[in-house]
């Protein structure tokens, strides 16, 4: 066996004392062996106490059957651990840029109920900008940390990044969540569908004067009087 190949069977205690010496002065200068044995080793501690099934001579592992079974067994492991972090990508994908919301992103799940569709509840206050066409409705409800805003937009074209904003009386501005508006936008032709997203401000019900949709660093598309 070369050195790269001997990495199972030193994992397992196979080699002779020779081969043994000669790997481990191989494994001093091979990041890649090294990485390898670390991998192996756990699963080759679990295979050492293996004894034969049978009592003849014959019936002992085989040495190259012994190591290609760690391989294959490390190998598997590592695909496992890749798609375990693919999951946990495609769910933090939903946490970047946290002014969002609502909103999930998962892997496909067991068929089931579908979620409900964000509804607006507590007070409703509607405007349309007329500069800008763009069309509102937000829902307030009282909470004990402040006001929970649902909000419901059409009429706004994309690309577009976009805040919602929440004005206290005293002129204080609060983001309350953002978000993107693709091509061709929302509550338009080509894309009917409103937008409807749920979050909360810390501001006060009694306290709140208005609530603004801005485009970020930019103007302001519709703003909703409270």
């Amino acid at each position: 066996m070369t050195a790269h190949t001997d990495v199972g069977a030193y994992s397992m205690g196979l080699l002779e004392e020779q081969d043994q010496r000669a790997f481990e002065e191989h494994l001093a200068g091979c990041p890649a062996c090294a990485a390898e044995l670390a991998e192996l080793s756990p699963m080759a501690a679990l295979l050492k106490g293996v004894e034969p099934a049978g009592d003849g001579p014959d019936d002992g592992p085989d040495e190259a059957k012994v190591t290609d079974l760690v391989r294959r067994r490390a190998s598997q492991q590592r695909h496992r651990r890749r798609w375990q972090a693919g999951l946990g990508a495609a769910a933090g994908i939903v946490l970047i840029g946290g002014g969002v919301g609502l909103g999930i992103a998962a892997a496909p799940q067991h068929a089931g109920p579908a979620a409900p569709p964000l509804a607006l509840t507590g007070q409703l206050h509607s405007a349309t900008d007329l500069r800008t066409g763009a069309a509102g409705t937000v829902g307030l409800v009282a909470k004990a940390w402040g006001t929970q805003v649902t909000l419901d937009l059409s009429k706004v074209r994309g690309p577009a990044e976009c805040e919602l904003i929440a004005v206290s009386r005293t002129g204080e501005r609060r983001v309350v969540m953002g978000w993107l508006v693709p091509a061709p936008g929302d509550g338009v032709p080509g894309h009917p569908a409103h937008l409807v997203i749920r979050g909360g401000t810390s501001i006060p019900r009694n306290d709140l004067a208005r609530v603004d949709v801005d485009v970020v660093n930019g103007r302001t598309l519709v703003s909703i009087p409270v």
